[in-house]
């Protein structure tokens, strides 16, 4: 049976997980976060809008519609990459302040942040070649289906993660000795992640379909990026593509 129309279902269930992660890191700061943040913010909602109103136009066999918007989603591609390349210079910010003021940010130290770029570099590029599969498969509907339905979750990591930290940090407390709220949040939220993609792919058939495997490739990274973000050549290295 294909499933591929009832994608907007799951695509609607995953922006509202999306939603709450973002939502204590956005809402309570609409007014004194940086226009480049809302334009980034409003860009990801639109883009998950696109992965629910794309399959329920099939549903409704509305293929006309579908390949409009399908167009406009091209160019909301465009600058839901360019806009996050734009902002990772931010990671560099915030590993130079609290490699110059330590302790300054709570348990958090360079390394982090410089894993937290390296994390965003793995996803985009994903991103980018999922949504370039998407067009290249576009005259078989499954495949073209999941491909861009797989970018939600290439696309899911940086709010939701956001949310389980400020989570735990309010659980736990901030402060340097307390550690756990760096890293263990971030790969809880990986698990969930990884997770919610494996049942949506074996539910619509797609457990062994080169999206999965490729969305689940980036989600693992952030398992091993806390390790080479310590490696001062590495630090080095991205300090010089990215420092503004």
């Amino acid at each position: 049976m294909n499933k591929s129309a009832d994608l907007w279902k799951v695509m609607l269930g995953v922006m509202l997980v999306m939603q709450a992660g973002i939502a204590m890191d956005y809402w309570p700061k609409f007014t004194s976060v940086r226009w480049a943040v809302h334009i980034h913010y409003w860009n990801a909602t639109a883009w998950y809008t696109l992965l629910i109103l794309q399959p329920w136009l099939v549903a409704k066999k509305n293929i006309t519609a579908h390949r409009f918007w399908g167009m406009i989603g091209l160019l909301m591609a465009g600058g839901m990459v360019l806009l996050s390349v734009s902002q990772l210079h931010r990671d560099i910010f915030y590993a130079d302040f609290v490699r110059d003021n330590p302790g300054a940010n709570g348990p958090f130290e360079p390394w982090f942040f410089l894993s937290v770029l390296m994390n965003e570099v793995v996803l985009v590029t994903g991103y980018m070649i999922a949504v370039v599969m998407a067009v290249r498969t576009r005259k078989s509907p499954e495949d073209h289906a999941w491909w861009m339905a797989s970018t939600a979750f290439l696309l899911l990591m940086p709010a939701l993660g956001r949310g389980i930290q400020n989570a735990a940090i309010m659980i736990f407390g901030f402060s340097p000795e307390i550690t756990f709220v760096v890293m263990p949040p971030l790969y809880l939220t990986q698990v969930i992640i990884i997770s919610m993609l494996l049942g949506v792919a074996a539910w619509i058939g797609k457990l062994r379909h080169p999206a999965t495997y490729l969305a689940v490739a980036a989600n693992l990274a952030v398992f091993f990026t806390p390790h080479l973000a310590k490696l001062e050549p590495v630090q080095a290295a991205l300090r010089a593509i990215f420092q503004n």
